[in-house]
């Protein structure tokens, strides 16, 4: 059970709900971009012993980039590698949306030995599967996809049939709006064994800073809940 998170409150909460690996990334209301080093650092040394796997993303949008954004990722990459990173979430698209094999092995080599999941660039890829053989021979660890759908049980059919066609060479891990009323009917029709959530509740934040008046965008913050984590958990580990 992966969990995604973009706070200290939200790590220790993940933690405390029996999550197995982290998503560290920042901005979540652009879809997560590469988190700060402070914030690896502190997770790593003050709250897990679980696996900590950086977002890899300068910038919101599209996954097309160049050179000199690939320059600034690669560096990034190193840093987060020397403050408590265990693996990376990355992925690199063409302006034809196909996966752009150059940038993707830059970034496999300056990881070595540490992992690399592609993450939901995949959902903008024309040809799924031939996508999945050019993953599997790039040596990704794993695959974060919805199916190419906004949710992973709209798209759990083709989920399914990646699971089948990916075998053991690579792992397809279910995300977006994976909760603990679906989880189980995802798991079931897929075959997967391993989740993608962010668990994720709002707060109501106008009572922080009071003396303030926040934009509609800044009155809530999300956090995840740590009792959805710990009830997909029970559910994964029934199973």
């Amino acid at each position: 059970m992966e969990i995604a998170i973009y706070s200290l409150q939200s790590a220790r909460n993940a933690i405390n709900g029996g999550a197995t690996r982290l998503e560290i990334c920042a901005s979540p209301s652009e879809g997560g971009l590469t988190p700060a080093p402070g914030l690896v650092h502190a997770i790593k040394s003050q709250y897990s012993k679980i696996p900590l796997y950086c977002m890899i993303r300068i910038k919101p949008g599209n996954f097309v980039y160049t050179r000199e954004e690939m320059d600034v990722m690669l560096f990034d990459l190193k840093i987060l590698s020397q403050n408590g990173a265990d693996g990376f979430v990355f992925g690199a698209l063409t302006e034809n949306c196909e996966v752009h094999k150059d940038f993707c092995r830059e970034i496999i080599s300056a990881a070595a030995p540490k992992g690399v999941t592609f993450h939901r660039a995949f959902d903008q890829v024309e040809d799924p599967f031939t996508t999945l053989e050019d993953l599997i021979s790039l040596r990704f660890e794993r695959l974060l996809t919805s199916g190419q759908k906004n949710t992973a049980i709209e798209g759990v059919k083709l989920l399914q049939t990646l699971v089948k066609k990916a075998g053991d060479r690579i792992s397809i891990m279910p995300g977006s709006g994976v909760t603990p009323n679906n989880i189980s009917t995802i798991m079931e029709i897929s075959g997967a064994n391993e989740f993608h959530s962010s668990a994720k509740i709002r707060i109501d934040a106008e009572g922080v800073l009071n003396k303030i008046k926040l934009s509609e965008d800044e009155k809530f913050i999300t956090v995840a809940n740590e009792g959805f984590v710990k009830q997909m958990t029970e559910i994964i580990n029934q199973c």
